[in-house]
């Protein structure tokens, strides 16, 4: 469902693209000019119209005596321009150069132990730094004066997913800059205290100078204080995102927008907060093997992405044709899986599909990471994928522009990620992305496609609206739950969920203190259990790291504990509707199921508040619409070991045959229904 957009905001260009991009990160610099025609030629046999330059450019750019050469550039923008390949421009100023760190020391970042790091990586450079900022705007003031009005440049890339790296720093400009957003945001010294709890530990303040940033002491520290540094660390980031968009908006009329970094271990910015600040939404996601489901997290990211967009169309700028290079095991991909990864995105909402990066470096600390053209050129399997992949997107032109709808929602937020992560909590054995990614891993499991929104967003249209273990969350956005509870939805809230108010305060009277009332029901105490303890419900399922005491009080019980340190108290309760009332069911859960019993219960939530996957579709096997006024498309990504068969009617375009009653989807392939009678 789409996200209302803010009352005052501006009209804002538009990314201009026909059909889904096909596209790359491409490093002209790492190359001889020699090899630039080659790769343009390829790009084009590879069906390429998007590519993304100058995002690590500014030690090619500028030197230390300040003048800038562009000729190099001037000479890749034209060759791209030539073959009718459009310019994804980057503004070059994600890591300074040796040169600038060198003469400025002040500008390098700090971290909370109060060490500097050095120069020789990349994100070098302090967000809060005046100096780093007057240097990166000037370079950002060459660029778009050069190249705003040039027709291949269809869109502006900020930096380079900024705040991987670099988000928490702690130099002394940072202090300055943090205590001027806190003055701003707590208007008095009073205020903050009471906002911090600095009663507790004589942490009283009397002036703004006595606050610095978090850094590291000798216990832990004040949780509030931490809390807004995340929320300052983000705001202060995108205070430079605007400052750098200023500039380019001086210059040019294309859209802007810099890849965020929707995905597992990436908690520093609220993106929520960003996201009406872009042009076009875009995002970098990679698989990651250390989780349990990488597969389920990559349709996760996704559909946060496309909610973050408001439900607009989004980019993916940059994921991979095979393995990364900054895990503990790189896994490369098995043959197939580039189309079936690339097209999930496609499903929930992308118009863009884009890879880092065009050419294998041959250097550098990135040079075992996959590319398009991989180290072993074009006689090779991947490539070939490559060139089949770029002819089936372009068969999917015309999806372009539909949007994904759902009957789900879930509740995400990074503030509350922050929050609950903290360094004194129930357990460290369980962290707010694990019962996110349980949650989620048990949808789409059962093959339901699922908004993921922000507290507070509208949930009208949805049957049945997710919690899961949301610790932190305002009063009003709480109440949008109830009213949506009171309108017909259903809900599932999970446990550690509505205990605090954005300050971390703890609301008393029992949890989760937001949702006593909805749920029916009063948590009298926590009772987390030690590394490797089984939990056991009387109905046999089995569950793990958390129980808690709960006491029913206007709610049926459906499943109490077996075992363990709350035994005998409810751990699966709902709070049912009235006959005819109209109002929806509040079920709760108060441990950790695990996966089957999980996703059993799930399975009654959705089957009580009428939402019915598509035939066929499963963890296996992905099942997604997009629709328009006049069209609807239906994606089926197999990614299982057997042939499916189900019912359809239409026009299959990835192999443009016409579909009269039923289709077979292969193992291990892709399928794109546009449904006849859809209109």
């Amino acid at each position: 469902m789409r996200l209302p957009a803010p009352a005052d905001a501006p009209l804002r260009p538009r990314f201009q693209h026909q059909g889904i991009a096909f596209g790359c990160d491409y490093n002209p610099e790492q190359w001889e000019p020699s090899v630039w025609r080659e790769d343009v030629a390829l790009m084009r046999e590879a069906g390429v119209d998007l590519v993304a330059v100058n995002i690590f450019g500014w030690s090619a750019l500028q030197g230390p005596d300040g003048t800038f050469d562009f000729a190099a550039l001037d000479e890749v923008i034209e060759l791209l321009h030539g073959a009718g390949i459009r310019v994804n421009l980057g503004t070059a100023t994600s890591s300074p150069p040796p040169w600038l760190t060198t003469r400025y020391p002040e500008i390098l970042p700090v971290m909370e132990d109060g060490t500097t790091r050095y120069p020789g990586g990349r994100q070098a450079w302090c967000p809060s730094s005046p100096v780093f900022r007057e240097h990166a705007l000037a370079l950002v003031e060459a660029v778009a004066s050069r190249y705003g009005d040039h027709p291949a440049v269809s869109l502006w890339h900020v930096s380079n997913e900024l705040g991987c790296h670099n988000a928490l720093c702690h130099c002394d400009a940072s202090t300055r800059a943090f205590r001027t957003w806190l003055e701003r945001r707590h208007g008095t010294i009073a205020e903050l205290n009471r906002a911090w709890g600095t009663s507790f530990w004589s942490q009283r303040y009397t002036d703004w100078n006595e606050i610095g940033t978090p850094r590291l002491t000798v216990s832990t520290r004040n949780p509030g204080q931490v809390l807004d540094f995340h929320r300052f660390s983000s705001d202060e980031l995108l205070a430079y995102y605007r400052a750098e968009a200023a500039v380019i908006r001086r210059h040019s009329d294309r859209p802007i927008t810099t890849n965020f970094m929707v995905t597992a271990h990436i908690e520093n910015l609220d993106y929520w907060s960003w996201a009406p600040e872009m042009d076009v939404v875009a995002n970098d996601h990679y698989l990651d093997h250390r989780l349990g489901d990488p597969r389920a997290e990559l349709a996760f990211a996704a559909d946060l992405t496309r909610n973050l967009a408001g439900g607009e169309p989004w980019l993916l700028m940059e994921h991979s044709t095979g393995s990364v290079n900054w895990q503990p095991v790189n896994a490369a991909k098995e043959p197939g899986q580039m189309l079936r990864n690339s097209l999930t995105h496609v499903a929930r909402g992308a118009d863009a599909v884009c890879f880092f990066q065009w050419r294998a470096s041959l250097q550098g600390s990135e040079k075992f990471h996959s590319a398009l053209l991989p180290h072993a050129g074009t006689d090779s399997e991947l490539w070939r994928e490559v060139v089949e992949l770029g002819a089936i997107v372009d068969r999917l032109e015309e999806v372009a522009g539909t949007r994904v709808v759902a009957d789900v929602a879930l509740l995400f937020s990074w503030e509350s990620w922050w929050a609950s992560d903290a360094e004194n909590r129930p357990t460290h054995e369980i962290a707010y992305l694990d019962q996110v990614h349980a949650l989620y891993g048990a949808l789409h499991d059962l093959g339901v496609t699922v908004d993921v929104v922000r507290p507070g967003a509208d949930l009208t249209g949805y049957r049945l609206v997710v919690v899961p273990g949301l610790y932190s969350v305002r009063d009003a956005e709480a109440a949008t739950l109830d009213a949506a509870v009171a309108a017909g939805a259903h809900a599932l809230v999970t446990f550690y969920s509505g205990i605090v108010d954005e300050h971390d305060r703890v609301r008393p009277g029992g949890y989760p203190g937001a949702w006593r009332d909805l749920l029916g029901i009063r948590v009298e105490e926590f009772a987390p259990v030690l590394p490797g303890t089984a939990l056991t419900l009387e109905s046999g399922a089995a569950a793990s790291v958390w129980s808690e005491r709960i006491e029913a009080t206007d709610a049926a019980v459906l499943d109490r504990f077996a075992d363990g340190p709350a035994a005998g108290r409810p751990a699966i309760t709902r709070r049912s509707a009235a006959s005819g009332s109209g109002v929806g069911d509040a079920w709760y859960l108060g441990t950790l199921l695990e996966r089957e019993a999980l996703r059993d219960l799930v399975g009654r939530v959705l089957a009580g508040a009428g939402v019915e996957a598509e035939p066929a579709a499963s963890g296996t096997v992905e099942i997604t619409r997009r629709v328009a006024d006049d069209r609807a498309y239906r994606f089926v990504v197999n990614h299982g070991t057997s042939d499916i068969e189900l019912a359809a009617r239409g026009v299959e375009l990835v192999t443009g045959d016409a579909v009269a009653g039923s289709l077979t989807v292969p193992a291990g392939a892709v399928r794109v229904i546009r449904e006849e009678g859809a209109a």
